[in-house]
């Protein structure tokens, strides 16, 4: 019994997982470090990094000589988790991978699971979708100018932002009886009707926004302490955030003029007319007036979606992929069949795999689906754009003062949900 318990003992130190602590990522230098150097642990439970993310910042005084991001704390393992569920028990997975863009996620998985079905969706599906990724563009936009300019001491702002969210998440829970976790864009279309009166609750709304992002704009470009610690902070070569495949409105911010929406249109986005607004200043003040002048394209797209909503159906045709009616379930059969066969063995989707690219909030989000012709996805590979420009993390701190790395990582934009899957 000695021997096993010895024998189990070293196989437990020789397996052992421990935690890499400031040795492993940073190793001795070749000469002696300086007594003001220092290995500082940012996070995961710090407020200003929005989410459970672990910084290790090397410091020389008030200077970052190297930053090492740590990444795990919130795994999900969704994308495994889809690939035991079947095509339609997905959606609810795809909204909690990014929580402040969830619709677009949704978008994103539908438009995948359609391209490999060749499943028609009817034009008037198609143009609400553009509505409420639009609508999701705006949440996810304010909740980022609220917590950031939060984290720089300017409280008012993020009651202003959260006032007009407030009224976004209202709207999101008329159409799906949810606020955040909606799973209200479906395969084949929406999961309901459009409620009665949501022209004029979305009409009150988007009217009056405009005003509004006027008012942000204002306030901080005439607060002194906003300016002083944006501008000139954070700045990353455009070759290198190429490299590191930034996307989003980091890039677009140091000059790069790069959308989905506009270069590879989906879901009706070329019937669209919008701007994709530019910067060079490749700095935090740059990624600022970015995201401000996207939340007034997006209230563009919402205005013209509600003037020039199609009549129709709002979700396809389909019978063995998408649910009959309820109410024809009471009178017919096979409407009762198809309802039983669907929510008990799923629909098969034909043998394949696709590639979907759609522009969320934080840039190219991308869904990866292959089909072996069953009931459920053989593999799902999601490319969030919070993971590609996490890596740009060390580009914007190393070589500055501590003092702009909150600042500059909330310029990020970062959902650690959309990272860690």
């Amino acid at each position: 019994m000695d021997k096993l318990e010895t024998h189990v003992a070293s196989l437990d130190a020789e397996h052992e997982l421990a935690m890499p602590g400031p040795g492993d990522l940073f190793p001795e230098p070749d000469t002696a470090p300086s007594a003001r150097r220092m290995v500082l642990n940012m996070g995961p439970q710090h407020p200003s990094t929005h989410g459970v993310l672990r910084v290790l910042l090397e410091l020389d005084g008030e200077t970052i000589l190297r930053a090492r991001p740590e990444i795990g704390y919130l795994h999900t393992g969704i994308e495994k988790e889809c690939e035991v569920k079947k095509w339609q028990q997905v959606t609810p997975l795809t909204d909690r991978v990014d929580y402040l863009a969830n619709l677009i996620n949704n978008l994103c998985y539908a438009l995948a699971v359609e391209k490999l079905l060749q499943l028609e969706v009817p034009e008037m599906a198609q143009w609400m979708r553009v509505m409420l990724s639009e609508l999701t563009r705006l949440n996810s936009h304010l909740v980022w100018l609220g917590t950031h300019a939060l984290d720089m001491g300017a409280m008012s702002m993020f009651f202003y932002c959260f006032r007009e969210r407030e009224d976004i998440l209202k709207i999101f829970e008329m159409f799906s009886g949810q606020r955040m976790m909606t799973s209200y864009i479906r395969v084949g279309g929406l999961a309901l009707e459009p409620p009665r009166g949501w022209q004029k609750v979305v009409s009150d709304f988007i009217n009056g926004f405009d005003s509004k992002v006027d008012e942000y704009e204002e306030l901080l470009n005439a607060n002194p302490i906003w300016m002083q610690r944006t501008k000139g902070v954070g700045i990353v070569p455009l070759e290198t955030l190429i490299d590191l495949g930034v996307t989003g409105p980091i890039l677009r911010a140091a000059g790069l003029k790069i959308d989905e929406r506009k270069d590879n249109p989906y879901s009706g986005y070329e019937k669209f007319d919008f701007e994709v607004p530019t910067y060079t200043g490749n700095d935090v003040y740059a990624r600022f007036l970015v995201r401000m002048d996207e939340m007034r394209q997006s209230t563009r797209i919402v205005k013209q979606a509600l003037a020039g909503m199609p009549a129709g159906a709002w979700i396809a045709k389909a019978p063995g992929i998408i649910l009959p009616d309820r109410e024809q379930m009471k009178t017919q059969m096979e409407a009762l069949i198809y309802h039983f066969k669907i929510v008990t063995e799923g629909f098969p989707v034909p043998a394949g795999e696709v590639f979907q690219v759609v522009e969320s909030p934080r840039g190219q989000l991308g869904y990866y689906i292959v089909s072996n012709g069953s009931s459920k996805p053989h593999r799902l590979f999601m490319r969030t754009p919070s993971f590609a420009n996490l890596q740009s993390i060390p580009a914007m701190l190393e070589g500055r003062l501590l003092a702009d790395s909150i600042a500059s990582m909330g310029s990020i934009d970062l959902v650690l949900g959309d990272v860690d899957r």
